[in-house]
């Protein structure tokens, strides 16, 4: 008597997100330094660093074109990346939890250049000029950088939303679970942020 064929066992699943193979074709390169790093850290954490500083430069250069003031908030990311690789809860991806870091330094970084610009005028008052084209913050996103500024202050809840997708360049769902709302809350936040910023961009630095 002929035994039936043994069914065939499926293989998988091209279209299935928790199919091994299916994660290995997109797995980000940086996800298995940074895993590497976490768990070794010193030589591996080095390597890390250099794989996701020109990413960190850029992203400061986009609100800092001085070359000087970009490099100085990248560095402070990149040790704000070491000092915190623990608390990325994998929540999103690491690359995007670096470029926040990133935007955020840059405008941590302005602001510092901002008060040291507003004390050395104090010291010694300059005949009156155009601060866009002549204090040590000229070439930054003064507009961009300013208008964030006034949004913090008048509307705190909506600048993270829009600085994670204008700035950081994450996707809406990310943004939204990374700020912790729906996916239509996060939507609204952003467009109501742009409605605020969009007529105070008007200023083109010298």
């Amino acid at each position: 008597m002929t035994q039936p064929d043994s069914p065939a066992t499926p293989g998988p699943d091209p279209l299935d997100p928790l199919d091994p193979l299916k994660r290995l074709d997109t797995l980000d390169p940086l996800d298995g330094l940074y895993a590497a790093a976490r768990a070794d850290g010193g030589e591996a954490l080095d390597r890390l660093l250099a794989e996701i500083r020109p990413l960190m430069l850029r992203r400061c250069a986009r609100l800092l074109p001085c070359l000087d003031d970009a490099e100085e908030a990248c560095q402070d990311a990149l040790l704000s990346v070491a000092r915190n690789l623990d608390s990325f809860t994998g929540a999103g991806s690491f690359r995007g939890w670096v470029t926040v870091i990133a935007s955020n330094a840059a405008r941590a970084t302005y602001r510092r250049l901002k008060r040291r610009a507003e004390t050395a005028a104090l010291i010694a008052p300059p005949e009156p000029v155009d601060p866009r084209t002549t204090s040590v913050i000229a070439g930054s996103r003064l507009d961009l950088l300013d208008a964030l500024e006034e949004l913090e202050a008048r509307h705190p809840e909506l600048v993270e939303s829009v600085v994670l997708r204008d700035l950081a360049s994450l996707s809406y769902a990310e943004v939204a679970r990374r700020t912790g709302v729906p996916l239509g809350t996060a939507q609204a936040r952003i467009h109501r942020a742009r409605r605020f910023l969009r007529p105070r961009l008007s200023v083109v630095e010298g």
